[in-house]
């Protein structure tokens, strides 16, 4: 019972929920009523030791196509100490916005300094190295002007000059992800975003705690108040991925942890009564997500047990121990700069759920964290 329970709960984590999604949103399906408009857009900031990237960025904001009249941009600089201040402030000239957090107060406060001065309709979250496809803006505001809509995201592409395990895993994982929000867009609101393009109405904007996860707390917090939250495959941004599995696995850890402190903050949204369909969707694609390790470990603890009783079960036990070795083999290739496609999955996979583990450990210790090294961790 343990075996099956535990593969139908992985199984349902990773295809079934997504297969549902889809069906539901083809037989019952809400279409976003959008048209293009114009309306003021305020495009925050936040940024942490960003010398490297800045200055392209910001120029990134200022080349869009939308009104210049209509576009605000502002910078946080969150207590950096190198260059990101001095680089920002080349631009105030064109308007760009430039205010300073001291002492260092981490991301969720940035946004909020950002959000008392901005002037615009619209806040606009993007990345210190998040580059925009040059209709972005006017993708995700088309999509404000249904009434029903509170918070858009956008389409996050990693880019890399170097082919690197972590950027094709990164890559794939984006493709499913991206796939899962487009299939619940169709049916009401999504539950995860891309934080660095994502479009929401400012009279929707709750001031943050400073251990709070934006990317969470903000769509969350519009779901909560009765708006939706959509997914706009139009509006596309580009990213460099983190450079080595050290990395990104850290990354991960941190975004899990903060995301479980979330959900246990917000858990009035599990309530089917009030929220429907979205609680079974806040469950499935972010609460079962990061305990997934827990089913798998026990799948593979049950087969281990088992695998003598029928030739089934040493088949389960063979297919998971080649997964794991091809995840091991992975881990070294990609520490070896020697990427190879047919490993970036069972690799990717593997680490996303280890560091869910660690988040979840350190959930257990009550670890809540507050700042953090861009794309370190």
């Amino acid at each position: 019972m343990l075996f099956w329970l535990s593969f139908g709960v992985v199984v349902y984590i990773y295809a079934g929920y997504p297969l549902l999604v889809w069906l539901l949103g083809r037989l019952w399906g809400r279409p976003v009523r959008k048209r293009q408009t114009q309306p003021s857009v305020s495009i925050v900031i936040a940024a942490y030791n960003e010398e490297a990237a800045i200055a392209r960025t910001i120029q990134n904001k200022l080349d869009l196509d939308y009104p210049k009249e209509k576009l605000e941009i502002i910078v946080v600089s969150d207590g950096s100490t190198d260059r990101t201040d001095k680089l920002a402030r080349q631009f105030a000239p064109l308007g760009v916005v430039v205010l300073r957090q001291q002492p260092r107060n981490g991301k969720s406060a940035a946004l909020n300094l950002a959000a008392e001065h901005a002037r615009g309709d619209v806040l606009v979250f993007s990345d210190a190295n998040s580059i925009y496809e040059a209709t972005a803006v006017r993708h995700l505001v088309a999509n404000l002007t249904d009434p029903s809509v509170g918070y858009v995201t956008g389409t996050l592409a990693y880019l890399s000059s170097t082919q690197s395990m972590t950027a094709d895993g990164c890559g794939l994982y984006m493709k499913y992800e991206n796939f899962v929000r487009r299939s619940e867009t169709r049916t009401g609101s999504i539950v995860g975003v891309n934080g660095g393009i994502d479009a929401m109405r400012r009279s929707l904007y709750q001031a943050l705690k400073p251990d709070d996860l934006p990317d969470l707390v903000l769509p969350l917090s519009v779901v909560e108040r009765g708006y939706r939250v959509v997914y706009e495959p139009s509006a596309m941004l580009a990213e460099t991925p983190l450079g080595s599995p050290r990395d990104e696995y850290r990354m991960r850890v941190r975004v899990s942890l903060r995301a479980l402190w979330t959900v246990v903050e917000m858990r009035n949204l599990l309530n089917v009564r009030r929220f429907g369909f979205y609680a079974l969707q806040l469950v499935s694609h972010k609460l079962l997500r990061y305990l997934a390790f827990a089913f798998m470990l026990l799948l593979y603890g049950a087969s281990l047990w088992l695998w003598r009783v029928t030739p089934l079960y040493g088949f389960a036990l063979a297919v998971q121990t080649v997964g794991v070795l091809l995840a091991v083999v992975g881990f070294y290739a990609a520490r070896n700069n020697a990427p190879n496609r047919l490993f970036a999955v069972p690799f990717y996979f593997v680490l996303v759920n280890c560091a869910a583990l660690h988040a979840c450990w350190r959930f257990l210790n009550r670890e809540r964290p507050r700042v953090w090294t861009p794309r370190l961790g």
